[in-house]
């Protein structure tokens, strides 16, 4: 079944969200820059090569209004176990992380958080609306609509030359 495409609204930025401490978050501070949102795990055969080269990236185009929004998500194998705060301090820590981390979220079935539910109706993939592992990624341009979705097995530098495509196009 997957995320409905009546999903009322048409930007990212008309969000609220939860940072890992629980403070709320309005997405909208995010008009004008190109964002790639994940759906992060600490304990994924992915974790090591996505969280290097999200860090790798939000460094090398940060200035220039691009930014890295990180999701913690526990449901796939329960491979973010620990707490919203727990994420953060991982990523923050072990991979230098200067992006934001937020509370952890539910991206699939009935808990799905309202972003996921905006993201998914967006893009779906090549199988469906459902999101199928830890880091899967959604570009989403200066206007706050998606540009692409890309799945777990797409490194993060692969990706590089859509995010310089979208930081030079004008809103």
């Amino acid at each position: 079944m997957g995320a409905s495409k009546s999903v009322p609204e048409k930007s990212i930025h008309e969000f609220t969200v939860k940072d890992s401490k629980g403070k709320d978050v309005d997405l909208s501070m995010y008009k004008g820059k190109v964002l790639l949102v994940v759906n992060v795990a600490s304990k994924c055969g992915f974790t090591n090569t996505n969280y290097t080269q999200l860090t790798e990236l939000y460094q090398r185009y940060k200035d220039r209004g691009f930014e890295v929004l990180a999701f913690p998500c526990n449901q796939f194998l329960r491979q973010e176990p620990g707490s919203s705060e727990d994420a953060a301090n991982f990523a923050c820590t072990r991979f230098k992380a200067e992006y934001p981390i937020f509370k952890k979220v539910c991206v699939n079935g009935l808990k799905t958080a309202p972003v996921y539910k905006f993201l998914k109706a967006s893009k779906s993939s090549l199988f469906g609306n459902s999101i199928k592992w830890n880091f899967t990624k959604f570009l989403v341009g200066k206007d706050g609509k998606v540009i692409q979705r890309y799945g777990t097995r797409t490194p993060p530098l692969f990706i590089e030359g859509d995010i310089q495509k979208a930081l030079n196009e004008d809103m």
